[in-house]
């Protein structure tokens, strides 16, 4: 990042905070006269107040149809921290304890809830809500469980990071309302621009609420996740705290990778950071064997898959481009490409979207690193953020379709049924950039 670049971000988020400050004493202040009333009142359940609540939000379980992770966050310790749910129309309360583990960052604290909601039955309307003590809730909030064959939406977020995330939070809120029965959520990597920086994971939690409560989100981890403040490599210790996504049985990198289920799609989110593992600062975030360790687990995972359809998420993009003015890069693939894809072939997965080049591009069908219908449909998702590189990538000889340039801001969704995937990408107002589809 430039100096201008850097200058302009830190305005950016002086913004950002102020606003984010001022928004929150309101709803804590509005909280605050609604419980003063129900105590007055003798009301038996007290509503929480802002500061007990906050970016209360629904994360992928291992399988959909039967579980759910809600987590939510608080200012203060809360021992009794818990997550009540029901089925729609029914009195009969289940409860589960959630966790109450404060974490400290770029010296900020908050304390992070988290509950597991496990034997749900599928394709089932529940409804829950947070909680402490025996009288302290929150409003209830839909859950909505997976069918194990049915057809569903899903709405799909490329690189957030910006200066100023005001253009990302209105394309969550325009999105959200144009897709009203979306059942998840994809964010795909570089959420925010500074892993370290606590006022933009803030404001990107605060930006998704419109979806969060309501539906799940499968996040990913990009390279900026890994940053610190100075801009050198760290743990992505903020993202790991705040998405309590499925494990993946690794003692290193848990949940840096993961896989879900969600009908009869198997998704695979992966770690693409191969380069910050291997040129890290210092020891604690140095981990050559991230290669050997996820292709192991990769090939595990993708050999017990039993669905239809196979899914593969990846932050960074597969393909190598060319540089406009430059002559050192040319168009092929990538370190990540030419690692993963082979294996992608073998398991005969269905397609492949990726992110972290800010470029909306469809590739088409790619086997053995060639044109073939057989292939995977390999997607670049685009930019969500205000992080943009204007007329820097050349077209790549395998490219289908290139959105306008130079690029606006655009997100996709994932149109799923028995025997077809369909896959549409739209600019912020709701213009339909491309459609395809995959049948089987």
């Amino acid at each position: 990042m430039n100096k201008k670049n850097v200058f302009g971000a830190f305005l950016g988020l002086v913004f950002i905070g102020a606003i984010t400050v001022g928004v929150m004493q309101y709803g804590t202040i509005l909280n605050g006269v609604n419980r003063f009333i129900s105590v007055v009142q003798g009301a038996e359940v007290k509503p929480l107040l802002s500061s007990e609540s906050r970016y209360i939000r629904q994360i992928v379980g291992k399988d959909n149809a039967t579980s759910r992770t809600i987590m939510w966050q608080s200012d203060s310790s809360e021992q009794s921290a818990m997550v009540e749910y029901r089925l729609v129309g029914s009195d009969a309360l289940l409860s589960a304890p959630a966790t109450n583990v404060s974490f400290t960052d770029d010296g900020s604290t908050t304390y992070i809830h988290e509950a597991t909601l496990v034997d749900l039955t599928p394709d089932t309307k529940y409804e829950y809500r947070v909680g402490y003590d025996s009288d302290r809730r929150s409003d209830w909030k839909p859950l909505q469980t997976a069918s194990e064959k049915g057809s569903y939406e899903v709405l799909i977020y490329p690189d957030s990071q910006s200066a100023d995330y005001s253009g990302w939070e209105q394309i969550v809120k325009d999105s959200a309302a144009r897709h009203p029965n979306a059942v998840m959520y994809l964010s795909m990597g570089d959420l925010v621009d500074n892993g370290e920086q606590a006022s933009q994971w803030y404001t990107w939690l605060s930006s998704v609420e419109p979806l969060s409560s309501r539906i799940p989100l499968a996040p990913m981890m990009g390279n900026h996740e890994m940053y610190a403040l100075n801009w050198k490599m760290r743990e992505p210790k903020a993202y790991l705290a705040y998405f309590d996504v499925p494990d993946n049985g690794s003692k290193n990198f848990d949940r840096r990778y993961y896989s879900y289920d969600y009908g009869d799609v198997h998704y695979v989110v992966l770690d693409t950071q191969f380069f910050e593992a291997n040129h890290a600062d210092n020891s604690d975030t140095h981990h050559p064997d991230l290669y050997d360790v996820q292709i192991q687990w990769l090939r595990n995972d993708l050999s017990k898959n039993t669905k239809k359809w196979t899914v593969v998420l990846m932050h960074r993009d597969p393909f190598q481009y060319a540089i406009n003015g430059r002559t050192d890069r040319e168009s092929g693939f990538s370190e990540e490409g030419t690692i993963f894809m082979p294996i992608f072939d073998e398991y005969n997965v269905d397609l492949v979207l990726s992110a972290h080049l800010h470029t909306y591009r469809d590739r088409g069908h790619i086997r053995n690193f060639e044109r073939d219908a057989t292939g995977p449909l390999y997607i670049i998702t685009g930019i969500a953020g205000d992080v943009r590189y204007p007329n820097l990538w050349q077209q790549h000889p395998l490219d289908v379709y290139v959105a306008p340039q130079p690029e606006t801001n655009n997100y996709m969704t994932l149109d799923v049924s028995p025997n077809q995937l369909i896959v549409k990408s739209y600019l912020p107002d709701g213009t339909a950039l491309e459609e395809v589809s995959i049948d089987k």
